[in-house]
């Protein structure tokens, strides 16, 4: 599998695999729609927007904002990936794997002990990130394994060189509209979505250094 190489500015928000009222009861169709169309199309423009503006101050060789627009690439950057990878860590009720792929499964048991003990700590450190931010199940190849984040924001937090996997967000724009406050109780109902297979797939790219936003 080869990467597409994205030309500068010119990022799409990509279309979701699922229609917009497959998730429920999980996730209705209104949020998943809002979501979608509003939230990560914003991080679409934002990114292309930096990216354009960094390139307009190389080329007048004026640096003087480059805090500001480095800052906007990683915001909106990491924000268009994650919410790409979140897409497809879900898939319908009844449209799914059940349970973790083989491989997955295992390297979860050898690290975490069981594949309970690595749902009850991705669980808790969605439920306890500060503000707004993600879940993520990364593979870390630096150590040769996988490891779980708690994001802030899009970008906060994240250990450099961990490829997601699994992901799941927790910004409020993520439940509000379905579960208001009880970021608890959407965090406990989302394990009824999550794509196995597609983790599973994602393990496998990873393994050799790949991590394309969308997969078949």
């Amino acid at each position: 599998m080869q990467y597409l190489t994205v030309p500068l500015g010119q990022h799409r928000l990509p279309p979701l695999p699922y229609s917009y009222h497959a998730l429920e009861p999980v996730v209705s169709g209104k949020l998943l729609e809002i979501h979608h169309s509003q939230h990560h199309k914003a991080y679409v423009e934002g990114l292309n927007k930096a990216e354009l503006k960094m390139a307009e101050a190389r080329g007048k060789r004026d640096y003087s904002l480059v805090k500001h627009w480095e800052r906007e690439i990683a915001f909106h950057g990491s924000g268009h990936i994650l919410h790409s990878i979140y897409w497809t860590s879900m898939a319908p009720i009844g449209n799914r794997w059940e349970t973790p792929g083989t491989q997955i499964h295992n390297l979860m048991a050898n690290y975490f002990g069981s594949f309970l003990a690595f749902q009850e700590q991705f669980s808790e450190a969605a439920i306890n990130v500060e503000g707004s931010g993600w879940a993520a199940l990364v593979w870390q190849p630096g150590w040769g394994r996988l490891e779980i984040l708690a994001i802030e924001k899009h970008q906060n937090f994240f250990q450099v060189g961990g490829i997601p996997l699994l992901v799941m967000d927790v910004w409020e724009h993520a439940y509000y509209l379905d579960y208001l406050s009880k970021r608890k109780e959407y965090v406990r109902s989302w394990w009824q979505i999550v794509n196995w297979a597609a983790v599973e797939k994602r393990l496998n790219l990873a393994l050799v250094g790949q991590m394309p936003l969308v997969i078949n």
